[in-house]
């Protein structure tokens, strides 16, 4: 089941670097996006209520790609890989098949982009 998770202003929600167990449904609250460059970090974005966070890293099963920091406190679903893939694995193959190519052109894509 999915599960509903708080977290306060200039708390920590993702690590650059880690493994995804889990991504997340931002119900209230603004996290800012962070990519570390040298012995800096550079902001990248915001995620806003109602977006998704966290989910390439758990689609593709790669190292997180940038660490997620809350600007405010946060209210959010923390969506489980385990409840995640029971939905996914009934979908059609063409349609598993449409979340991995997006998935892989992302990564590629931003593995170009030098911050």
């Amino acid at each position: 089941m999915a599960t509903k998770k708080i977290i306060q202003k200039d708390d920590i929600l993702i690590r650059e670097g880690e493994h995804s167990a889990a991504m997340y449904w931002v119900q209230s609250g603004q996290l800012e996006v962070l990519k570390r460059k040298g012995n800096e970090e550079v902001k990248l974005g915001f995620i806003y209520s109602g977006e998704l966070v966290g989910e390439m890293s758990f689609l593709d099963g790669e190292p997180r790609s940038a660490s997620v920091k809350a600007v405010t406190e946060c209210e959010l679903v923390e969506i489980p890989k385990d409840v995640f893939e029971k939905v996914f694995l009934s979908q059609p193959t063409w349609f598993q098949g449409l979340v991995k190519t997006l998935t892989e052109r992302l990564r590629k894509t931003n593995a170009k982009i030098r911050v």
